[in-house]
């Protein structure tokens, strides 16, 4: 699988809510360390996608996401440029760099 800008994304539709998954690319099939009792979280294709994306159509998404998962340093470093995660809004899943964004009707 060609993947332009390393990452990947798929926008999942609940109801009303519009999800946006994305994640860089080597992540997908990884099994991530979870907590101290050893356990896992498996990233995966039917989350995350697989189909590559560029850095504008990512950007494009978020801009009408009411939720998004995000996971990997390169997702991250586009979504803190274009505006939607602040460095300390940020966390570690498994020790790989990690947001989740929600949509506040305001």
């Amino acid at each position: 699988m060609a993947v332009p800008d390393g990452f990947v994304m798929r926008v999942h539709r609940v109801r009303a809510e519009v999800v946006v998954a994305a994640c860089d690319a080597e992540l997908v099939g990884r099994d991530l360390p979870i907590g101290a009792t050893g356990g896992t979280v498996h990233i995966s294709r039917q989350f995350y996608g697989e189909r590559a994306v560029s850095r504008e159509e990512l950007l494009w998404a978020l801009q009408r996401a009411t939720v998004a998962n995000l996971l990997g340093a390169r997702v991250l470093e586009i979504a803190a440029e274009g505006g939607f995660v602040a460095p300390e809004g940020t966390g570690t899943l498994g020790g790989v760099p990690h947001a989740e964004i929600f949509a506040v009707p305001g």
